[in-house]
């Protein structure tokens, strides 16, 4: 039987004020979007895509039942440089077993932000 799940491919995140999440993860990622529209903006982080949708109901308080995690060479320093743009610490880095490293941050508009060392993992050919 063939797998109809092909992976993961675009996390989305919603937030109050469009224009500044865009700012404000252009300089997380280094990445300018390449959708930018109303309704949404696109970012190519490393061939998976991040996506910024309006918030039409904005709350302080988000779920936080989902976590993802986006790779990082140095999770102490990736963590701190989140921190001083401005994101607020939820889970300090911390081992989950042999080299692997993972931290979350939430963003400025609450959605939980997470990253992950690795220097195991390895995509599928």
């Amino acid at each position: 039987m063939k797998n109809e799940f092909l992976g993961l491919r675009t996390v989305g995140y919603k937030v109050a004020d469009l224009q500044k999440a865009k700012e404000w993860y252009i300089h997380v990622f280094g990445v300018k979007p390449y959708f930018d529209e109303a309704f949404y903006v696109g970012f190519n982080i490393g061939g998976y895509e991040l996506g910024l949708m309006p918030d039409e109901n904005p709350t302080a308080q988000k779920t936080e039942n989902v976590l993802l995690y986006w790779g990082v060479e140095n999770i102490n320093q990736s963590y701190a440089r989140l921190i001083e743009l401005g994101a607020t610490a939820h889970e300090a880095p911390q081992s989950v077993g042999g080299d692997i490293m993972v931290a979350t941050v939430k963003d400025p508009w609450g959605n939980i932000l997470g990253i992950i060392y690795n220097p195991t993992f390895k995509l599928p050919d």
